[in-house]
């Protein structure tokens, strides 16, 4: 390893630094912020619903009874306003679903079956094992075809609550989460299109296939592609309506086919060359230019889901638990409700099935070696996880209408959804407070969390050497820098007897282009060039945009076109993704960050204090 060759170069004052979208901690921490709001919203929305029913329930079921007819002449149409909510609005939910769902098997989670395989198999059996216990408590009540309602996580709640009450450095459970949830929402979705729709009529889903793959076409339209997309979307949407097929499926169906893809850096680059020039020759022409430039580098994909995740979290699902939470809790209904099989089918269910479900599974899983958790994810905190998985709000009211005709029963059905969500979320509380309390004295991140594996770490030196030095760091850090001066002294003196490893901890908060730094290192290991473009990242900190990317990448003699390519894979994103996720969960918050022979340093960064250490640590 040789020092890397400091360049004084001043940044060019006319290129901005571009934002680059981090698959990272610091983007789920604004998500955090919003998911409390949202399940707070929800939970607003609940409470509003039961006392409004309770204090005048004529009111409550006149005002969302109430008929909106549109049309002209003889062609119209007529929807109640829960219609509007529950087949229309929720149309848009499922819509922001499906879109998280196709991100997600793209270039999230589920790109690779060796990484979703916890959890899908988690989300599986979370699936089936509270439906077999609804159906054993209800059986011989005549209801058992309702198991359907106690199949689905609550997505918003899960997240929300695990943003309440969930460990510190959650992050990883939050991915594993969410990735169980993501194919939890296909496994309700796809019950609710075989199981929970009457009235089947074919013609008009051939329509809503023409529509499909019409907008499947409309990613080839030069420009305009908004209008095309809402326009094909609202007749695929009114073809399902005329189907029998519930019309919140057309959401899904159409998120399934909007193309996701990761930022090109080409695109970006030319977005900023277009901003550079707006900024030497403002005009609105240019303007334009630099605004549709820098919105099509990013996939509309993630375009539609930012601009609809606020609607969904903050109006969308609290008018939907207004619309369907409102269960008169007068005490007829709740001595019927605790003496119903449907009420207490669901509270097990959910409280008791999905806790064992999710848990027994990702334990068997993993003690069959068949998947891996990552460093953080321990059984306490996956306990909780499972425990918060029994929140099924959403999905659960909103098939309770689908598969229950009985007001009576209905009633039974949504104070059992209540009640498990209360106590699903109550003992995922407990458990968190127990885990973190039993694990409050320990020296977080004072041991190596995840061990040094030479199939997937980046290793300068014998892979097996008998001293380990492992560096947490970040590429646009002098002090990182600096640190790589002092090991190359450290390797010179100790040889073959020591292997480096470097492994991603980009401080987003002070290097917006140390992700993208990151992730082009890792496009060059693609190539065995590593260490290499290290070096080439270190030696000029300050010049770290798109375009110096690629020309490092031609001045190493890297294949660019393929380097180009591996720059927006998911398996590049996922490396450096790792690497954070394993610094956040070792309360990595500055770099350097050593690990001497898998011990955390904390002495002095020079190269005998180093040498000294890893000595006495042999």
């Amino acid at each position: 390893m040789s020092l890397p060759v400091v360049i004084d170069r001043s940044p060019d004052p006319e290129l901005p630094t571009p934002a680059p979208r981090p698959p990272s901690i610091a983007a789920w921490v604004r998500a955090t912020g919003s998911a409390r709001v949202g399940a707070l919203l929800l939970v607003v929305g609940t409470v509003l619903a039961i006392v409004w029913a309770n204090v005048s329930h004529a009111t409550y079921e006149s005002f969302w009874g109430t008929h909106l007819t549109v049309g002209m002449g003889d062609l119209g149409l007529d929807f109640t306003l829960h219609a509007i909510v529950n087949d229309a609005l929720m149309a848009i939910f499922f819509f922001t679903v499906g879109l998280e769902v196709r991100r997600e098997f793209a270039i999230g989670e589920l790109t690779s079956w060796s990484r979703a395989m916890v959890p899908v198999v988690a989300a599986l059996c979370g699936l089936a094992l509270p439906a077999l216990l609804f159906v054993l408590v209800t059986r011989g009540t005549g209801w058992e075809g309702a198991w359907g309602v106690v199949i689905s996580t609550d997505t918003a709640f899960l997240v929300g609550g695990l943003a309440l009450v969930g460990p510190r450095a959650a992050g990883r459970l939050r991915v594993f989460l969410l990735a169980l949830a993501v194919v939890d929402d296909i496994g309700a979705l796809t019950i609710i299109a075989l199981v929970y729709t009457d009235d089947f009529h074919p013609m008009p889903l051939l329509v809503a296939a023409v529509g499909l793959v019409a907008i499947w076409f409309a990613r080839y339209v030069p420009s305009g592609r908004g209008p095309i997309y809402a326009t094909l979307a609202i007749g695929v949407w009114f073809a399902f309506l005329a189907s029998g097929v519930h019309p919140t499926l057309a959401g899904v169906a159409v998120a399934l086919l909007v193309p996701v893809y990761r930022p090109s850096r080409r695109d970006v680059e030319h977005a900023l060359a277009l901003a550079r020039t707006f900024r030497q020759s403002p005009s609105s022409q240019y303007a334009r230019a630099a605004a549709n430039s820098l919105r099509e580098s990013i996939s509309i994909n993630e375009r539609l889901q930012s601009a609809y995740a606020p609607y969904v979290s903050f109006v969308i699902l609290p008018l939907f638990a207004l619309a369907n939470a409102g269960v008169q809790l007068s005490g007829d209904v709740l001595a019927a409700a605790m003496t119903s099989p449907v009420t207490w089918g669901i509270v097990v269910a959910f409280v008791v099935g999905k806790l064992v479900g999710v848990l027994g599974s990702t334990t068997a899983v993993r003690a069959l070696g068949l998947g891996d958790l990552g460093p953080g994810l321990t059984t306490g905190r996956l306990t909780g996880g499972a425990a918060l998985c029994g929140i099924g709000f959403t999905l659960a009211l909103f098939i309770v209408d689908l598969a229950i005709d009985d007001p009576a029963v209905q009633n039974a059905a949504r104070v059992g959804v209540l009640i498990a969500s209360v106590l699903a979320f109550a003992l995922a509380a407990a458990i968190f407070r127990v885990v973190e309390r039993s694990q409050a004295d320990a020296e977080i991140g004072q041991t190596l969390a995840r061990l040094v594996d030479p199939e997937a770490d980046h290793i300068y030196g014998p892979v097996d050497a008998p001293l380990t030095l492992v560096e947490y760091g970040d590429f646009q850090c002098g002090f990182c820098l600096k640190t790589a001066g002092t090991i190359q002294e450290v390797v010179a003196e100790l040889g073959g007897q020591l292997r480096y490893v470097w492994r991603h901890a980009p401080l987003l908060s002070y290097h917006p282009n140390a992700v993208a730094a990151a992730e082009a290192s890792e496009a060059a290991a693609l190539q065995g060039r590593f260490f290499e473009f290290e070096r080439a990242l270190f030696a000029d900190q300050e010049h770290q945009q798109p375009s110096d990317i690629l020309r490092r990448a031609a001045e190493i003699g890297l294949d660019v076109v393929r380097f180009e390519k591996d720059l927006t894979s998911p398996e590049v994103a996922a490396r450096v993704r790792d690497d954070m996720l394993d610094a956040e969960a070792m309360d990595i918050t500055a770099v350097p960050t050593l690990f001497v022979n898998g011990v955390r340093h904390t002495g002095h960064h020079d190269a005998r204090s180093l040498v000294e250490a890893l000595l006495a640590t042999r």
